[in-house]
């Protein structure tokens, strides 16, 4: 049993049947293609795929941040109003 990560389903034959109606019946949401009753493939809306590309790119900075810190060099204290 495959777990489907999507409230919303649809068949690759149904989606190849009409795609425009398709993305715009998921209502912003994304939308698990399914093959055979198997998640093929996930169809996330534009905002959604740019909000996580976002995130993950947050993740990275974030932890090349800790990795720094970690590294015990020397700290330079700056002030705000001196950038």
């Amino acid at each position: 049993m495959h777990d489907i990560l999507a409230e919303r389903c649809i068949s690759i034959s149904d989606l190849k049947k009409n795609p425009s109606a398709a993305i715009e019946a998921a209502d912003g949401m994304p939308l698990a293609v399914l093959n055979r009753n198997t998640p093929a493939a996930y169809l996330v809306p534009a905002k959604a795929w740019a909000a996580l590309m976002e995130r993950l790119e947050d993740m990275e900075l974030a932890e090349i941040v800790r990795q720094r810190l970690s590294e015990n060099q020397e700290r330079i204290k700056v002030r705000i109003e001196d950038l």
